[in-house]
């Protein structure tokens, strides 16, 4: 009985090591795979690559999300410009018979830059703030948002004065809280 291994062995010396329960319970022979798969709820799901996390990182960054909100605001901003040009067109021509294209267009092209560099400005400053806060917080919740809409309000507002800075806080407080409710439910 001293050769056999006995089931209350020292902890000093294991039964078994795990190079020899690997090769027991996978064989020998069995090729390793260079892609580890762990279980899921919805199926296989594989370990990231190096690639994939720093892409991941890189999206994630304040500066990422602040460039994207930044660059899609001035296209929606562009839009609600070419659109709000379309509906009212405000020529400064006092005579409508001698309008002629090329004065039109310039118009729209104004009020669409107009608008783009304001929404752009708008979606930068509350991405900026936002993720800001998020990392200041280390908490992903509605408050993030609340409070990202008062700082960002208050700031566009206060271009206007101490009151529009107020009312502007508080204005887009409350429209980025009711969104962020309807986002996360």
């Amino acid at each position: 009985m001293s050769d056999e291994r006995s089931l209350y062995s020292s902890p000093s010396q294991p039964l078994i090591t795990f190079e020899e329960l690997r090769e027991n319970i996978l064989g020998a022979d069995r090729k390793r795979h260079d892609q580890v798969l762990i279980p899921s709820i919805f199926g296989r799901q594989e370990i990231k690559t190096i690639e994939e996390k720093r892409i991941e990182k890189m999206m994630e960054s304040c500066a990422f999300k602040t460039v994207l909100s930044g660059v899609m605001g001035y296209g929606l901003g562009a839009a609600i410009g070419l659109f709000s040009a379309s509906v009212g067109p405000d020529l400064s021509v006092t005579e409508p018979g001698k309008q002629t294209v090329r004065q039109v267009l310039k118009e729209m092209g104004v009020k669409m830059v107009t608008h783009a560099k304001n929404f752009a400005i708008l979606g930068a400053t509350f991405a900026a703030t936002e993720c800001t806060i998020e990392s200041y917080r280390a908490k992903s919740d509605w408050k993030n948002g609340t409070l990202a809409g008062g700082v960002t309000g208050g700031l566009i507002g206060l271009r206007a004065g101490v009151k529009a800075g107020i009312l502007g806080a508080a204005g887009f407080a409350a429209f980025s809280t009711i969104i962020e409710y309807y986002l996360r439910s």
